[in-house]
């Protein structure tokens, strides 16, 4: 059976460490997770431009995190918090794939940084800063390591992702200062943590469209690489 080809978007950093010119960065357990479940992974540099390219070859999108914030002007906020730090090449990129990949109902898995930017594609809003808008937050920036679970999520009953984990709660490590605010009529808040913040979101409309505010590229718990396996099976259709 050959491979569904699975895209992965790539972190970019400016000269320093690595390298003295600008490099790309990706987590290796990305890719190894997409290939354990049957995917062939490609990184994907950032070039809107080239978006429809890309797309036309690619069975399926991963969207990753990162070290950075969406603009908040993209989802109409009149102010940005102190705390936001952009990176508007990547944005300018990763945004038109989730565009092209909805427009086409391609796969699409959206992590982390990659959920909200899915929610705000969909006419989704943020929370800017997490400990200024929830009362009694967890802590959603964990201290100990990102290889292990910071906090549980509740799954709805009834949703894609209820169905995939099989279980009403995951362990999911957590590593974000931000979140999904709103959502549209059309998309469904799947999983959400103890203080209210939501944890993941899917479009039931469409062939398989899911976002999750944690890394299931860990496998911390079944749940993560079931959902890694769920969605390459949607990339084979």
């Amino acid at each position: 059976m050959i491979p569904p080809l699975i895209g992965i978007t790539l972190d970019s950093e400016e000269p320093g460490g690595y390298s003295t010119l600008p490099w790309y960065a990706l987590r290796r357990n990305y890719c190894d997770a997409v290939a354990a479940a049957g995917g062939l992974p490609l990184p994907l540099p950032h070039h809107p431009e080239l978006a429809e390219a890309y797309l036309g070859r690619l069975d399926g999108l991963v969207v990753t995190g990162g070290a950075f914030d969406v603009d908040p002007a993209l989802f109409g906020a009149p102010i940005r918090h102190e705390t936001v730090t952009l990176k508007t090449r990547r944005t300018d990129f990763e945004l038109a794939m989730v565009k092209g990949a909805l427009d086409r109902d391609m796969p699409l898995l959206g992590i982390c940084g990659g959920e909200q930017l899915l929610a705000v594609a969909l006419g989704g809003t943020l929370i800017q800063h997490i400990p200024d808008e929830i009362r009694s937050p967890l802590a959603h920036e964990q201290p100990n390591p990102r290889s292990e679970p910071g906090h549980a999520v509740d799954v709805v009953a009834g949703t894609l992702l209820r169905r995939i984990a099989g279980t009403a709660s995951v362990a999911v490590n957590s590593a974000h200062h931000q979140a999904v605010k709103t959502v549209p009529a059309g998309v469904v808040i799947n999983a959400t943590a103890a203080d209210g913040v939501i944890e993941g979101i899917e479009v039931p409309s469409r062939r398989f469209c899911l976002g999750l505010q944690w890394h299931p590229e860990y496998a911390i718990d079944p749940a993560d690489t079931a959902i890694f396996h769920a969605f390459i099976e949607a990339c084979r259709r």
